[in-house]
């Protein structure tokens, strides 16, 4: 008499591919600058620096290429075709984009009220916000639009949003080596990313999967940047990481994404949601 078959709750092959893919991409076209500061490699820092900013787009790249053998062009253009679902609550959208940012400046407000001296905001130039949508669409093509709603096949929304949150922060080392960003800060980073990882969640999910909305949850990052304070000044990045931290949490505990997929509580609660590197670097 057969064994029984027991479900598989392992990640499954396209994301390890995905994942392996996005690390092989932006670490291949970004490590080359980083040696470069470093005086590792000869020639000028300027001569790397376009294939490092072009590696920003690595989780764009992997997530079209797993996608197309997977599933052909039609899975490309269904993976694309989030950037069009604008229809959402108007909250995914405000939320992310607006709330961590403004809670930064305000607590940084209060922080230099009790004596701290520093900037309590960190806003970028008009030029930079277009870099930084190219950047949020070139990231979020990749982490929600391919490997969340893929991750949530095999297990509950924190912990999909928890292993994303973890590779998207080793993701980024190179940028930081480049950004002069110390490494000692990793935990910090952790925390930092794992937050905003569980908002976009939250606004991802909401939204009935929308990926416009996760490119908007993404700018927010960039509208008022702490890592910009880097790294002079620590506290900014602090604040920042337990900003993102309790708003993610808090949001999706009440929205019941804290169980299994498939069970019966998670269902009805969620039914409603269908010569430098930059140190712009989230």
């Amino acid at each position: 008499m057969p064994a029984p078959t027991v479900a598989s709750t392992s990640p499954p092959r396209p994301i390890v591919r995905f994942f392996a893919l996005t690390f092989a991409i932006t670490w291949a076209l970004q490590l080359p600058a980083v040696f470069a500061k470093e005086g590792w490699l000869p020639g000028p820092l300027e001569v790397y620096l376009p294939f490092a900013m072009l590696g920003v787009l690595g989780p764009m790249f992997a997530a079209t290429i797993v996608t197309a053998r997977e599933s052909g062009r039609a899975g490309v253009r269904q993976l694309y075709a989030g950037l069009l679902r604008w229809r959402a609550p108007v909250e995914t959208y405000l939320v992310p984009l607006l709330l961590p940012g403004m809670l930064l400046t305000a607590l940084l407000v209060l922080l230099n009220g009790a004596g701290r001296h520093g900037d309590v905001a960190f806003l970028p130039p008009a030029s930079r916000v277009v870099a930084a949508l190219v950047i949020s669409v070139g990231e979020e093509v990749g982490w929600r639009g391919f490997a969340l709603p893929r991750l949530q096949k095999t297990m509950n929304p924190v912990a999909a949003s928890g292993v994303i949150g973890i590779l998207w922060m080793l993701w980024h080392i190179p940028m930081f080596v480049g950004a002069g960003v110390p490494l000692s800060l990793l935990v910090v980073m952790s925390l930092l990313f794992l937050g905003a990882s569980f908002l976009h969640t939250w606004a991802f999910n909401r939204s009935g999967g929308s990926l416009l909305v996760a490119v908007v949850a993404h700018l927010g990052a960039h509208l008022n940047n702490s890592h910009l304070a880097l790294p002079g000044e620590v506290l900014p990045l602090v604040v920042h990481a337990i900003i993102y931290a309790t708003l993610g949490l808090t949001l999706l505990r009440p929205a019941g994404l804290w169980f299994a997929p498939g069970s019966r509580r998670r269902s009805a609660r969620t039914s409603d949601a269908s010569g430098t590197f930059s140190r712009d670097v989230c």
